[in-house]
């Protein structure tokens, strides 16, 4: 007998039908003798309605009570997945996060888990009883309901898997698996048979929606077997694993974007050496995540410092900086709408020089041009105008010559 952990996402469990399909997948892993614990997210689109909903009654909805709203839309899913097991004739039980021990940070919007108490899930898994968890969703130091942001039923799953000491972590998307780049968008994308921890967690972070980026860590830092399945379809998935296995050939693995990404400038910036420092420290400690970052200096020796962040974060960020405008010690800030960050991730890359320079030059003669540049081992990412975002993905996806051998996957 083993013990798998399966995770559904909206997709997978936006109708009555598509639950019961689901339903359908956890009953076999219960026939073949294994204990099973599931986590779901809120079906279908029900989150984005409860966001909208919040919207039209403020503009700038509490964080607090977006917590606690949002976190409904998970319950809904792990009652009505326990109800359609028990009329399969199985055992089950479903847990709101708190209900199952997990515990997080005391950030609303966008919590790390911390901890997972699982006495009351093992009991239940003894008494051979299908555990359905909400994901997304934990309680803080202070009891308060926190959410795990978006994607975050990916990272409950994973956190899950490793506390129960699985020996699985399937995740069921609306796709097969980890694909060279989004097929509904890059024409000859393919599915990839296995991936490393590593590149899988660069694509998560570069905009690739298959996996949350947290998830993807915890499944390296505690060793959780990782694949990503279909909900639909009853086919091999995408293993993710310490090192890929296949395709080694490959220098580039995948092409991933990302639009809505805003580059914020400051300008007038003295020489002092703490400046630099104090800016981001004073972003960090509001949780404004920043990505990219240029600084230059003028012939009068005064600086200028830009850096990308996301849309979503905008409104803070400029809040914060102004809040902070004579201990920051800049002049003005200004920011550039309508852009977007094209990536190329690859562990291949470590022992092929040059292959910054032909992204750079693939984009130069389509007439792309680069605002800002990002590079690591195994990736080199740049902004560009969002308006060639697909373009850009197309032409990079063909230049490393991830169509392979295998069929194209028709874009949808």
């Amino acid at each position: 007998m083993g013990l798998i952990v399966q995770k559904f996402g909206g997709t997978s469990v936006g109708s009555a039908e598509r639950i019961q399909n689901a339903a359908k997948r956890v009953a076999d892993e219960i026939e073949k003798g294994n204990q099973v614990a599931v986590v779901v997210s809120a079906m279908g689109k029900s989150t984005d309605a409860l966001v909208s909903l919040a919207q039209s009654i403020s503009s700038m909805p509490n964080k607090r009570e977006m917590d606690m709203l949002l976190a409904t839309g998970e319950q809904v899913t792990i009652s009505l997945m326990a109800m359609a097991l028990q009329e399969m004739g199985i055992k089950a039980v479903s847990l709101t996060g708190w209900q199952a021990g997990i515990r997080t940070e005391a950030v609303p919007g966008n919590a790390r888990i911390t901890n997972i108490q699982n006495e009351k899930m093992m009991n239940y898994l003894d008494e051979d009883k299908v555990v359905i968890v909400a994901g997304f969703q934990g309680l803080d130091e202070h009891d308060e309901i926190t959410t795990l942001g978006r994607g975050g039923s990916d990272t409950t799953a994973v956190a899950l898997a490793a506390a129960l000491k699985a020996d699985r972590c399937d995740i069921y998307t609306d796709v097969p698996g980890v694909f060279t780049s989004d097929p509904r968008y890059v024409n000859d994308a393919r599915k990839l048979h296995s991936i490393s921890y590593d590149e899988m967690l660069e694509l998560a972070n570069l905009g690739a929606g298959v996996l949350h980026p947290r998830a993807v860590e915890f499944a390296k830092n505690y060793g959780v077997p990782l694949e990503v399945r279909s909900s639909m379809e009853n086919i091999e998935g995408t293993i993710i694993e310490e090192e890929a296995s296949m395709e080694q050939n490959l220098i580039v693995r995948g092409v991933a974007f990302e639009e809505d990404i805003i580059r914020v400038t400051l300008t007038g910036l003295s020489n002092e050496l703490h400046h630099l420092s104090q800016i981001f420290m004073t972003l960090a400690a509001e949780h404004v995540n920043v990505d990219i970052i240029i600084q230059s200096r003028t012939e009068s020796q005064q600086a200028s410092v830009s850096f990308s962040i996301k849309k979503d974060v905008l409104q803070d960020t400029i809040r914060i900086l102004e809040e902070n405008r004579v201990l920051l010690g800049f002049e003005d800030v200004e920011y550039e709408t309508g852009l977007a960050k094209v990536s190329i991730v690859g562990s291949g890359m470590v022992s092929n020089p040059g292959v910054a320079a032909r992204m750079f030059k693939a984009l130069a003669d389509n007439e792309i041009q680069i605002k800002m540049v990002s590079t690591s081992e195994i990736k080199v990412s740049t902004v560009i105008s969002q308006e060639r975002m697909i373009d850009a993905a197309n032409i990079l996806h063909n230049e490393f010559g991830l169509s392979g051998i295998e069929a194209p996957v028709e874009a949808k």
